[in-house]
């Protein structure tokens, strides 16, 4: 491991000990902008990264369901199997088969599930069942002073950004935006979720690649729009859910950020306006490094053309002289990476590769 971030400052002596009653182990001081709550103007809060314990096997973890339905009982009972094979114990959400519409039920039974799920000491990981939709439905309602005392792991991606993007504002705590309940969990998944939860031990974010039989590897390839190394906090997630939220209280605050990016079932010209919108409301300005996941099924449909992925990337990030790249193993695909949201990391975008500055487990 590397030594922690040299900004951080000395400890707080009286808040250290206030959370060392509570279980929580604090480092220093960063300073981190965010919203007042229902003033609809910014002030600097300053925000202790938060130590999270690793987990073991025998642990229980809690597996909710904050965003969209699911259909049958299988996916539950291939869940349950999933993190049995892990070694954990399976505490359910009382509401994870509920239904509304779309929904996995109604915001309350939602929000009971995730307050109950962070305030239970037994629970010592949540894990999001799946995306979809809903998520951003609870951001106002949720007690985010219960979650900044009881800091655990909490996994989930695609629809879960908007829960990333509003723990990390509000709290500072880091969350993983990686695979749900619902994902197929093959070894690559598998074998990083232990190395990082279990050993404590961030991967080496590169895409592993295999020519098989081909004269040149030709899967996993990345490409650099700008080259060079970056260093910051690492923010981002599904592209659609954060322009949905942002302009709102929990939407982060990007600045000195390495923003990533991944989306599914997106025509290009609606990736575009996405970037578009992220431009205008200032937060690609204030990036220092850029990394695009996959956009999975992303093919344009009918009409007169359409731009490339490439030539939209070209158009919104190359202008903007930072390292950046895209391919990166995140998004809606089989094989993704498990990525420590709000942590701060150095990444080449020659090579395609990042990696974790200083400690996330206590």
């Amino acid at each position: 491991m590397t030594k922690m971030h040299e900004d951080y400052q000395k400890i707080d002596k009286r808040t250290f000990l206030h959370n060392l009653g509570t279980g929580l182990a604090c480092m220093a001081t960063m300073s981190v902008s965010s919203l007042a709550r229902g003033e609809g103007h910014s002030y600097q809060q300053a925000i202790k990264p938060i130590y999270l314990n690793k987990l073991k096997r025998g642990d229980t973890v809690g597996i909710i369901c904050p965003s969209s339905a699911i259909d049958g009982e299988l996916p539950f009972i291939l869940a349950q199997e999933t993190f049995e094979a892990l070694g954990f114990k399976v505490k359910w959400g009382e509401h994870t088969h509920d239904r509304l519409g779309h929904l996995a039920g109604n915001d309350d039974g939602k929000l009971a599930d995730l307050h109950r799920m962070f305030k239970d000491d037994q629970v010592k990981g949540i894990i999001c069942m799946r995306g979809g939709s809903g998520a951003a439905r609870l951001l106002d309602r949720i007690d985010y002073d219960l979650i900044k005392h009881n800091p655990k792991i909490f996994l989930g991606y695609s629809d879960i950004t908007a829960l990333h993007a509003a723990i990390q504002s509000q709290t500072g705590l880091i969350t993983f935006h990686g695979p749900v309940g619902t994902s197929s969990w093959p070894s690559f998944v598998a074998d990083q979720f232990e190395a990082l939860f279990f050993n404590g031990l961030p991967p080496i974010y590169e895409n592993p690649l295999n020519k098989g039989d081909d004269l040149i590897p030709r899967q996993n390839r990345i490409q650099t729009i700008n080259p060079g190394i970056a260093k910051g906090k690492l923010l981002g997630g599904n592209l659609t859910v954060l322009t949905t939220i942002s302009g709102s209280p929990y939407y982060p605050d990007f600045s000195n950020s390495i923003l990533f990016l991944e989306d599914v079932s997106e025509e290009p010209y609606r990736i575009e306006r996405m970037l578009c919108q992220l431009k205008l409301n200032g937060t690609l300005g204030k990036i220092k490094g850029f990394i695009f996941g996959k956009c999975t099924d992303c093919a344009p449909n009918g009409g007169y053309g359409s731009l490339t992925l490439d030539e939209i990337l070209s158009d919104y990030i190359k202008p903007l002289a930072i390292p950046a790249y895209q391919g990166a193993l995140i998004g809606h695909i089989r094989e993704q990476f498990i990525l420590p949201v709000g942590a701060q990391i150095t990444m080449d975008a020659d090579k395609g590769v990042f990696s974790v500055d200083g400690e996330i487990f206590s």
